[in-house]
């Protein structure tokens, strides 16, 4: 049986990941809107009800904006960490807040999501790893540089959305101020395209079905430039770049070499 997963959002703007089955699904991140969820996910014929959950990364504005709305609205419980929740400062009912740690399995439903630290300028910075009906997807964005949890992870994965955020040549020659192209290209911000691209060369294993870069940052990179670059080297992985503008098709991912769109 398959795993249907979609980025609704993915950039600076707002993230959000929807990954189910034909029963239940989490939504790792809700950076945008409750009411642009709802909206995005109709079009797409998902429906919020299956939503059982939202795993929150970290605690910046452009993972958590949707979150109190959301939850409040569906009464989909958050998961969190205390010190993530303490930073984000937004209003969770505590009957709807969860707790997770690194490394201890969560289950929901026939979903299980596994979270594991990574290297990002937050107090407390999880990805997932969420696994069901024998097929497994990764979630790692904002993740600053590829330690060796993200490489082993990432080798398991038939799906995973990899952040692709910056040009290293367009950052370097852009306007940003000195102490923010540090910051993203300092080893606790974003991951580059040759960053990602070498994890992915070196590291994904034959199961590697669908590739979803994400997180693309809009004055340090273009798709065009992302997709030229990873599509040489795809082999049978496909590959999609997610859109900071709207929703990206339904993907069926499988065990084995089917792929398709929902």
């Amino acid at each position: 049986m398959p795993l249907f997963i979609t980025s609704l959002n993915s950039g600076s703007n707002g993230n959000c990941y929807y990954i189910g089955n034909q029963h239940e699904a989490i939504l790792v991140d809700a950076g945008i809107s409750c009411r642009e969820i709802e909206k995005r996910m109709s079009r797409l014929g998902l429906s919020i009800t299956s939503v059982r959950a939202v795993f929150v990364s970290h605690e910046h504005g452009d993972h958590i904006t949707g979150i109190p709305q959301l939850s409040k609205k569906h009464r989909v419980p958050v998961y969190i960490t205390k010190d993530t929740h303490r930073e984000a400062a937004i209003p969770i009912e505590e009957e709807l807040i969860r707790t997770f740690q690194d490394n201890v399995p969560v289950s929901i439903g026939d979903l299980t999501i596994l979270p594991f630290l990574k290297n990002h300028d937050a107090c407390d910075p999880h990805s997932f790893v969420v696994t069901g009906n024998g097929v497994t997807v990764g979630i790692f964005t904002d993740i600053g540089v590829s330690c060796s949890a993200l490489k082993k992870h990432f080798g398991s994965c038939h799906a995973a959305f990899l952040e692709s955020n910056y040009c290293e040549q367009m950052l370097e020659k852009g306007n940003y101020p000195f102490h923010l192209k540090r910051r993203i290209s300092g080893g606790k911000g974003h991951l580059s395209n040759r960053q990602a691209f070498d994890l992915f060369v070196k590291h994904r294993s034959d199961a590697l079905r669908h590739l979803v870069l994400s997180h693309l940052s809009k004055n340090n990179n273009h798709p065009d430039i992302v997709e030229a670059l990873f599509r040489e080297s795809a082999g049978t992985t496909r590959i999609t770049v997610a859109s900071r503008y709207h929703e990206m098709p339904v993907l069926t991912v499988t065990a084995s070499l089917q792929l398709s769109i929902f």
